[in-house]
Parts: structure tokens; C-alpha cells; sequence
């Protein structure tokens, strides 16, 4: 398998912790954004919709998104179980990426690619172009804001956002709070939970890749 990654954006950082956790040691490559290398032939030819991460598979199958990513590795290395172990637990990881995703990574992604001078004419994903909205950026900030708190309230019900074990839920979450902060946004003092829960992730080896 390769493994195409960038090791500053956050998106690829998933998938590179669900890698770590589940102990497996795949073939890396870098595909600098930053030198917008994922419009590049060589990368299109391997994933279209010029996006990291990819994961290549043995038999030339790519996947093109944490979520196929992490259910392709999941099958394949089980333990540690990372979508959930009982039907309870997977409905809620199931339920805490989806919103990870849409309600807190979308607005910091609102926020940040509406405004940036380097997105002005990529506000989304992808190999098409298209032009900013700065309206859309405040409410994005104010969405990912919202997460935010929500996150701690969930938090201050069970000790994991799929419930009792850590899971890709909180490996999102974690990047996502990470992430907040490229648009200027950061946990309050109020929101304990949250705070007890990323200082606990921290200190898992692999949020440190």
C-alpha cells in the first residue's frame, strides 16, 4: 500500500493517526499542497479529485477520504477496534465523525478558505475552481465556535464522543480542534471537559505525527 499524505494539513493527519493506532507501517508519500502538487499529472492520475489523503491498495483499488480509509483499515486490522464494538458504539462513532465533519470541520474550512489570499480561487476542494464567499467565512467561524461547546457538552456525558473507548470520532475531533485554530479559534477556559479530554489525546503517541 502508499500512503499519499501532507504533513500539514489536517485532513491527511487523520488518517495518518487511524494508521498509527492501528499499528501499521505503510509506504509514505508527501504531496505538497503548499506547491499545489495534487493538481500535478503524476497526482491526478492516481487520485482525480486532487485531494489528500489517498491510500493506494495492493490490487491498484485508491481510496480518496478518511472514510473509506479508515473502514478499508479497519477490516483489515481489527484490533484496535476504532468504528465502535458493540452496534451502539458504531452508530455513535458513525454519528460523531459525521458530525466532526460537517459541523465543525466544514466551518473552520468555511472560515479559512473564504478568506485566505492562497484559496482565493479554491474556496473548495478539488480540481474545479471556485471563487470565494467572504460571507460565508463568519458564519463558518460561528459553526465551528458552536462545535466547540457542543463537543464539551457531549464530553461531560461520556469520556470518549463514540462513548467509553477511544475511537476515529475522537481522532477527528482532536484534528478538528487543532484545526480551529488556523482561523482563530480556540477552547474557552469554560469548556473543562473538552480541555481534559484533548489533554488526554495529547498524549497518545500518535497525535504527535
Amino acid at each position: 500500500m502508499k500512503f499519499y499524505d501532507y504533513k500539514a494539513a489536517p485532513s491527511p493527519r487523520r488518517a495518518r493517526m487511524f494508521i498509527a493506532e492501528k499499528g501499521l507501517e505503510i509506504e509514505t508519500i508527501q504531496i505538497d499542497l503548499g506547491a499545489r502538487a495534487q493538481f500535478d499529472e503524476a497526482y491526478r492520475a492516481v487520485n482525480p479529485r486532487c485531494t489528500v489523503p489517498a491510500l493506494a491498495l495492493d490490487d491498484g483499488t485508491v481510496l480518496c477520504d478518511n472514510a473509506s480509509i479508515a473502514r478499508y483499515l479497519e477490516e483489515i486490522r481489527p484490533e484496535p477496534p476504532l468504528l465502535g464494538r458493540t452496534p451502539v458504539e458504531k452508530a455513535l462513532v458513525a454519528e460523531w465523525l459525521s458530525r466532526v465533519e460537517w459541523e465543525g470541520f466544514m466551518g473552520a474550512a468555511e472560515a479559512l478558505r473564504n478568506t485566505s489570499e492562497f484559496f482565493k480561487d479554491s474556496a473548495i476542494t478539488g480540481p474545479d475552481r471556485y471563487e470565494q464567499i467572504p460571507a460565508l467565512a463568519e458564519r463558518g467561524r460561528q459553526r465551528a465556535a458552536a462545535f466547540l461547546t457542543v463537543m464539551d457538552q457531549r464530553l461531560g456525558e461520556a469520556n470518549y464522543l463514540g462513548g467509553d473507548a477511544f475511537s476515529a470520532a475522537d481522532i477527528a475531533g482532536y484534528a478538528f480542534v487543532d484545526f480551529a485554530a488556523w482561523v482563530k479559534l480556540k477552547p474557552g477556559p469554560e469548556l473543562t471537559h473538552l480541555a481534559n479530554w484533548r489533554e488526554a489525546i495529547s498524549k497518545r503517541p500518535s497525535a504527535a505525527l
